[in-house]
């Protein structure tokens, strides 16, 4: 079985605007099905297109499979057949040697902007960014099957 290991962080907005940044890939992606449980996922990022199958989380970890789909593909079940969607920026950031992916969120999620880091085991340590705020791993209000369908929340 495949494993994602990733933890979620808010970022500090203020910190975050005085980075020197990446320019940014945008990602609309769209959920077939999205579940407590498990969601379907497909995601088209500048002429890439994937297919992703996730699990329900277990702490930081959760089963996960990802196919490349063609763009054309993706853009037809996006249009057609996703039963919620959302848009973001993402930037790819290295620190402490390790990728941090941080996502600016669009529409209805607009001013949340939310910082991953996947691990290639549970006991892996990492430090973290100066611009890294609250950990929010394991709140499914954070997750994007659910901003897909929600605002995120205002308290962040």
């Amino acid at each position: 079985m495949h494993s994602e290991i990733e933890h979620k962080y808010l970022v500090d907005r203020e910190k975050w605007e005085a980075l020197d940044k990446p320019q940014p890939r945008m990602i609309r992606q769209g959920y077939l099905m999205a579940g407590p449980e498990k969601h379907i996922r497909v995601r088209l990022k500048e002429g890439e297109a994937f297919l992703t199958i996730k699990g329900s989380l277990d702490g930081a970890a959760r089963a996960e499979y990802e196919y490349e789909i063609p763009a054309e593909d993706a853009r037809e079940l996006l249009d057609h057949f996703c039963v919620s969607e959302l848009s973001k920026y993402r930037y790819v950031i290295p620190y402490g040697g390790f990728e941090w992916e941080i996502d600016e969120f669009l529409g209805s999620n607009a001013g949340l902007v939310l910082a991953e880091i996947e691990l290639p085991d549970e006991t892996t340590t990492f430090d973290l960014p100066p611009w890294v705020g609250k950990e929010v791993t394991g709140d499914e209000r954070y997750y994007n099957p659910y901003l897909s369908q929600n605002r995120f929340p205002e308290s962040c």
